[in-house]
Parts: C-alpha cells; sequence; structure tokens
C-alpha cells in the first residue's frame, strides 16, 4: 500500500541564526587555539544537540565562573552576561572570549547609556533567562525593573515617571511585546524606547515565517529545545496564527505520530540555535511515512554575519 501524500511547508528563515553561528565558532576556534578543555559559561546556544557536540570535542559547560579553573580559557554564552563575571575572571586573570551575540550586546549598550543618562530602566523579558539576567547585571541590583507581561505595567513602582526608558529580551513574541510597549507608553507616556527595535532580526522573521504558513498545515512542528525562549515563541505564534496542532520537538523521536494521523499538510520551522541537520531528520523521518511533497514558505531572506573576537581571527 502507497504512502499517502503529504505536504511539507518548510518555513525560511528557519534554525541558526548569525549570532549563534559566531557563538558556536567562537568555541571551535578557542578549542583550536588553546586545546581542551575550554570552559563554557552556561549552554552556549539552548540546543542540546550542539552542546553535546561541543562537549564531545572538549568543551566543559558550567553554571558559573567558580566552577571554572584559573588557568583554562572559559567562553561567555551567546545570551550574554552580568558585567560583574568578566569583571570577576579578569580579577582572576582569566583568559576569556565574549560569545554575547551583537544583537544582545546592543541592548547592554542600551541600557547603560540610559543609565548613564539618568533614566531608570525597564525590561521586558523573561524572569530567570539567561539574557535577561545579563542584561539586568549591565546596572547595579535594582536599578532594572523586569515586565514579563502588559499587567505587569500596572504594578510598577518607579522612581520618577519622567524619567523611564525600556529594553527588552531580543527572542520575545513581536505581538506579546507590542502590547507591554503599548502599555507601557499608556501609564509613561514620556518613556524613552530603543533607536531601533530590540528583538533580533531573526527572531522576527522566524516569527512572520511561521504566520505565513500557519494557516495553510494541518500542523506545524518546531524543531528546538524546551528551555529556547525563541523556539518556545514560534510555538504560540504559530497557534495564536490559526495552526491548530503546533509543538516543539527536540529530534525526530518526539514526534507524536497519533497526533497527526489523517493529515495532509504540516509546517515544520526551527528555532534560531537549531541546525538544519535536525531539520532535514524530521522531514526524513516523514519521508519514511508520507510521499512527501516539500514547499518552502519563504518570507525574508538573510545573509547577515558576525565576525569573531580579533584574539580568535588572528588563529586562522
Amino acid at each position: 500500500m502507497p504512502n499517502p501524500p503529504l505536504i511539507v511547508y518548510l518555513a525560511a528563515p528557519r534554525g541558526f541564526c548569525a549570532g549563534v553561528d559566531r557563538a558556536i565558532k567562537i568555541v571551535e576556534m578557542a578549542l583550536e587555539k588553546w586545546g581542551a578543555p575550554v570552559y563554557v559559561r552556561h549552554e552556549i546556544v539552548h540546543n542540546k544537540f550542539v552542546v553535546d557536540g561541543l562537549r564531545a570535542k572538549g568543551a566543559v559547560f558550567v553554571e558559573e565562573l567558580d566552577d571554572c579553573p584559573d588557568d583554562r580559557p572559559v567562553i561567555f554564552s551567546a545570551h550574554g552576561v552580568p558585567k560583574a563575571v568578566p569583571a570577576e575572571a579578569a580579577k582572576r586573570e582569566m583568559v576569556y572570549v565574549d560569545a554575547t551575540c551583537p544583537l544582545v550586546s546592543k541592548v547592554h549598550i542600551e541600557a547603560s547609556r540610559h543609565a548613564d543618562n539618568g533614566l531608570q530602566m525597564v525590561m521586558i523579558g523573561h524572569e530567570g533567562h539567561p539574557e535577561t539576567i545579563g542584561t539586568m547585571g549591565q546596572l547595579p541590583d535594582g536599578d532594572v525593573l523586569l515586565v514579563e507581561t502588559a499587567d505587569d505595567v500596572e504594578n510598577l513602582v518607579v522612581r520618577d515617571a519622567n524619567q523611564l526608558a525600556y529594553v527588552t529580551q531580543t527572542t520575545l513574541s513581536v505581538d506579546d511585546t507590542k502590547d507591554i510597549v503599548v502599555a507601557l507608553q499608556a501609564r509613561f507616556p514620556s518613556i524613552v524606547g530603543p533607536h531601533k527595535e530590540d528583538i533580533c532580526y531573526a527572531t522576527t522573521n522566524r516569527q512572520q515565517a511561521v504566520k505565513a504558513m500557519a494557516t495553510k498545515a494541518d500542523a506545524m512542528l518546531v524543531v528546538g529545545a524546551p528551555n529556547s525562549s525563541n523556539s518556545r515563541r514560534l510555538v504560540e505564534v504559530g497557534a495564536r496564527a490559526g495552526c491548530s496542532y503546533a509543538h516543539l520537538v527536540q529530534r525526530a523521536v518526539d514526534i507524536d505520530w497519533r497526533v497527526l494521523e489523517g493529515i495532509s499538510s504540516i509546517g515544520i520551522t526551527a528555532g534560531a540555535s537549531a541546525p538544519e541537520v535536525l531539520i532535514n531528520e524530521v522531514v526524513d523521518a516523514f519521508r519514511e511515512r508520507y510521499e512527501v511533497t516539500v514547499e518552502l514558505v519563504e518570507t525574508a531572506t538573510e545573509n547577515i554575519e558576525f565576525k569573531v573576537p580579533r584574539v580568535l581571527r588572528q588563529t586562522v
């Protein structure tokens, strides 16, 4: 009996962004330059497959600088770190390389600049996420107020309603963030926003592609890790955009085939820290069960590349 037909809508852009690609290269080049082990504070990016691959090459992943010896290089993850972390590394005379995504660094600079101008900072982000911790850690404890929802805006207690600025985590839902910004501007009309949207191009582009295919597909799978903020936002965006079943999977083995029985089309995308090999693995799993026709849903073209730090470029 022949396999049933299935249209696979493949989102473009999907998967790795420039910041993730740069961070992974930094770890690989550090291992080439200094040999193993090289320590990495926090997962370099939120993807188990990527982290396991780097671990096999000699990277040691730790949560805190205290877990690193003084005599081995340490790399800070793409999510960014509080100012206290590189300061401590310098105090210990450690060799360190900062793999913070340049678009996250831009938010750090904005926050510091606003604070230098006497403005109290409001950060739109998810409590406990490494990027939020890193951005809030650019200023002294208590100087940054965190809001996660539009409802949180009503409970803000500020020093001066006329001396405020806001920044955002780069991996949020574009639509959710817009609602929070509207609430902030309604309550604090003079609040200062970023010169350019903080939510990064990759997050925005991937969400737009999901919206474009959400109503076409009977179901949608997002390849990504459970602790990946941008991957989880893609699931939410797909569901809100009209896809009746949107689900996150790390690998093809995680697909719930029973739920997908009877579908004639499926949308597939991936978070910014998921490699293409995992997307291909998922598509191949469908090829084993269906007569697959792949249709690309392309909403943007990405050609951005970020340079690695000079200390590593000198070695290649």
